[in-house]
């Protein structure tokens, strides 16, 4: 199948922070969204445990699809490509290669200090130094607690690269539901800092 042209081309990264859920949530909105066309997704192998433990055991050829089920997913994407961490040499390694932003969630400390500190050593560090260097949006779903000196130094950095630092702390004041709810809303927000406002996103109205 060749692979979508039209549409918002995106990478999505996961890591081996807890938070498997909101990956999932985030791959569904974008999966759903006909704005986009094409999403390259990179799991590091601490991403694949964390998915094994979290929502259900599976390797990576079956991640994509253990992921979009999670949270009520159908078969597999054919927008989503799965491209492994150890490929220096995909595409969204170069900076000629057209992207209209990075996602990394979630976060780990280590994956945050690679892309801080400008290692590039796995795709996820390189496709996030790429992302810096042409200046397009890279958003940094940290997650960890409690932080300590050398955490707070590698957001600085980051963020001064131009990176946005958007820790996993979901939002409460609308009530939600469930979990799932929790992870959805989350995700929107994230998706509405590279321009794909989500319609079901919840709008706080004073006096509610």
């Amino acid at each position: 199948m060749a692979e979508t042209t039209q549409g918002r081309n995106l990478t999505v990264a996961m890591t081996g922070a807890s938070g498997a859920l909101f990956t999932a949530a985030l791959l569904k909105l974008l999966d759903a969204d006909d704005r986009v066309g094409t999403v390259h997704f990179i799991a590091s192998d601490h991403a694949l445990r964390v998915v094994g433990e979290e929502l259900a055991p599976t390797g990576r050829s079956g991640l994509v699809d253990a992921l979009l089920q999670a949270v009520g997913g159908g078969p597999a994407s054919a927008k989503i490509k799965s491209v492994r961490n150890d490929d220096i040499g995909a595409a969204v390694a170069s900076g000629s290669h057209p992207s209209d932003g990075m996602i990394v969630l979630p976060c780990s400390m280590g994956t945050l200090a690679s892309i801080s500190n400008g290692l590039a050593a796995r795709l996820i560090d390189r496709a996030a130094d790429v992302t810096l260097k042409e200046r397009r949006p890279l958003i940094l779903c940290v997650r960890e607690t409690p932080l300590n000196r050398i955490h707070l130094r590698n957001m600085s950095l980051a963020a001064d690269a131009g990176a946005t630092i958007f820790p996993v702390i979901p939002a409460m004041y609308f009530r939600p539901p469930g979990l799932d709810e929790i992870a959805r809303q989350f995700a929107c927000r994230v998706l509405a800092h590279v321009g794909l406002q989500q319609s079901e996103a919840y709008q706080w109205k004073a006096g509610e």
